[in-house]
């Protein structure tokens, strides 16, 4: 049985938690586990306590390039291990590579790559994962403009978030000045195709 189908079967029988121990990882107390995928050698991995590790998460504990290299003394391998300290966010389709450490107090942005290691209080994003804040500025901002259980109102769930939404939209993307105008991909294509037709007119330059 793969790892990922008895992930399942054990996180639906008796929990996230004791499903992630079965397969080996090392893991602490009070963490919230949504991602299906701790590679195929889940005992590489150690996760401290109060950890989040939201939904298409991956933890990818060895280098399958290395596949392609040999010699007279057979393939080459790289196996390395990932470790997470405690008071940790990684955020949705996050990528952690082999032999990086996460330290505590750490937030790990949505969409990143950490290709490297993490030291304590930080906030981080991006492809690579590059510093952002520190924890500390991050909690001082959330703890004075993000809203508490008592804003709540209402009964149900739906209701209780309604009432909180922040309507307000995110800034809009900067364009440089003097681009051309376009609409959508049409402008896109339009944008390489003229790219790729003034090399080709360099190109056939004498």
């Amino acid at each position: 049985m793969s790892y990922g189908i008895k992930w399942r079967v054990l996180c639906a029988l008796r929990g996230s938690s004791y499903a992630v121990r079965a397969l080996g990882v090392k893991l602490g107390e009070g963490c919230r586990l949504y991602s299906l995928s701790f590679g195929g050698e889940p005992w590489l991995i150690s996760i401290g306590d109060r950890v989040t590790i939201t939904g298409g998460v991956q933890f990818v504990t060895h280098d399958g390039a290395t596949w392609l290299f040999r010699d007279a003394k057979g393939r080459r391998y790289r196996y390395a291990p990932i470790e997470i300290g405690s008071d940790v966010f990684i955020g949705a389709n996050s990528i952690l590579l082999p032999g990086v450490r996460i330290g505590n107090r750490v937030i790990v942005g949505a969409g990143s790559v950490v290709n490297r290691s993490i030291p304590d209080d930080c906030v981080v994003a991006g492809v690579p994962a590059k510093f952002i804040r520190t924890f500390d500025e991050f909690e001082r901002r959330v703890l004075e403009e993000f809203h508490s259980d008592g804003d709540m109102k209402g009964q149900t769930r739906r209701e209780q978030i309604d009432s909180i939404v922040d309507r307000t939209m995110a800034q809009e993307i900067q364009i440089p000045s003097g681009t051309k105008s376009g609409s959508g991909a049409e402008g896109q294509f339009s944008a390489t195709e003229q790219t790729l037709s003034e090399k080709t007119r360099h190109n056939a330059s004498p």
